[in-house]
């Protein structure tokens, strides 16, 4: 009432000092340093986590075998979801590259690009600058790391960085990943490091790859790379490291091929001194987050993928299970760094899982599964084709289940895919996307910059 009887000019002095004193108490909350504000738009840190070939199908199995049927995945536990469509610029299947192209630019391309257009020019992104989203991060200062379970030039990460006439150009994607300024490199493939008859840590010189004469693990250590190549190694590091790269196999850290073929090699799923893509992120983020600037991470498990081309059941779920717990780690650290946008996408559906669950008296514990079904898909019990079932982790009422894996193919399948969102600006997410829509999402909150969809 007292401000009614003043006078205007009276009225406008202490709305103003009242409007100072609310400034000073909002400046001094406890937010995080490294978010900002760009217009209406906060910012903040993007983790883009790429479980290849992944359907809604996938993390189900995942779900029943490790949990149970009532229980729910780290991922299950997103708070947003969309339904993700892929197609391409040429056909309706992704392929991995192009399918990394899209996510890195988001514009559509053609089934063949890794990052150049039809004419063999660099692809110019959804920003209008002819460079990937992290190589704008790079450019402006910001945190950058790309993990992958698989070699380093897997184009789920490298594509973000990397740009070829072709994806299979192994040893030049290798060299221009360590060439790009990425702060972290985390993944397999030490053979297209190194030159023909150079020793590594994980290769012998007949394995070596390179034609060139360029050690490209040299290359990175004159570039102030901290080179480790285990898994203890890598825990070992200190927070204060600055640029790291992990070599961690000769090849993939995992061994993708047919439960048959691993049993008859005496292969493990995954290389054992290798760190699972969880522990890559866990000390990929003690690094990066007290740098106090904005970061962008994207990660791949590419044994999700790899093992379900193979119809690997087994292989694909021990993969499901390290991408969930990836998942994990990153919602972990989101619930002390709200600025931190999580989100999950595969471009694909690897050889079209499903689950087959009946009863215990149609899959017996003790007993083979059928090896086909009545349609003559190919199925899997938990050690490969004609083995017992897998059995589900218990439901609320104590109950376990049997069940087998079926399969619909060898190659990538479209229209199942399922993309998730999880802290700053995740309700930003359409409940239908397009593929295109993943760079707007990540480009949102890293530069705080909407870019409408076309």
């Amino acid at each position: 009432m007292l401000i009614v009887r003043l006078n205007t000019k009276n009225r406008l002095k202490i709305l103003g000092i009242l409007c100072a004193i609310l400034l000073i108490i909002c400046t001094g909350c406890n937010q995080p340093t490294n978010t900002t504000q760009t217009g209406n738009n906060p910012t903040g840190n993007v983790i883009f986590i790429h479980p290849d070939g992944t359907s809604a199908a996938h993390w189900g199995a995942a779900r029943m075998l490790y949990l149970g049927p009532d229980a729910r995945l780290n991922w299950d536990q997103m708070s947003h979801l969309g339904v993700y469509l892929g197609h391409m610029k040429n056909q309706l299947t992704a392929t991995s590259n192009a399918g990394a192209v899209t996510h890195a630019t988001g514009v559509k391309v053609n089934a063949d690009s890794f990052g150049l257009d039809e004419n063999q020019q660099p692809v110019v992104a959804a920003s209008g600058q002819a460079k990937t989203i992290m190589e704008e991060a790079i450019a402006t200062g910001k945190g950058t790391a790309l993990i992958n379970s698989g070699m380093i030039h897997e184009p789920g990460t490298a594509a973000f960085v990397a740009k070829a006439s072709g994806r299979r150009l192994f040893p030049e994607i290798t060299k221009q990943v360590v060439e790009s300024g990425v702060d972290i490199i985390l993944g397999g493939g030490e053979k297209w490091y190194l030159p023909k008859g150079v020793k590594g840590f994980h290769t012998s010189p007949e394995d070596a790859q390179r034609t060139d004469g360029v050690n490209v693990i040299e290359l990175a250590k004159s570039k102030g790379y901290k080179v480790v190549y285990t898994r203890d190694e890598l825990l070992k590091l200190s927070p204060n490291t600055k640029k790291v790269l992990g070599v961690f196999a000769a090849d993939d850290t995992y061994n993708d091929d047919t439960e048959e073929e691993l049993q008859k090699n005496n292969l493990p799923l995954y290389v054992p001194t290798a760190p699972t893509v969880a522990e890559m992120l866990d000390v990929t983020l003690k690094i990066l987050s007290p740098q106090n600037r904005p970061f962008l991470i994207v990660l791949e498990e590419e044994g999700t993928d790899n093992f379900g081309n193979y119809n690997n059941a087994k292989g694909t779920l021990e993969a499901m299970k390290r991408a969930d717990d990836a998942v994990g780690v990153a919602m972990k650290y989101i619930e002390s760094n709200p600025n931190t946008l999580l989100l999950t996408a595969a471009d694909s559906d690897a050889g079209g899982m499903e689950v087959i669950g009946v009863t215990e008296k149609d899959f017996p514990l003790d007993k083979p599964v059928p090896e086909k079904s009545n349609n003559g898909a190919p199925w899997d019990g938990r050690d490969g084709t004609g083995t017992p079932p897998f059995v589900s982790a218990p439901d609320r009422e104590g109950k376990r289940f049997p069940f087998a894996v079926g399969w619909s193919s060898s190659g990538d399948n479209t229209g199942a895919i399922v993309a998730k969102a999880h802290g700053l600006n995740a309700d930003k997410l359409p409940t239908t996307l397009d593929n295109t829509e993943i760079y707007r999402m990540m480009y949102l909150t890293l530069f705080g910059k909407k870019i409408e969809s076309k």
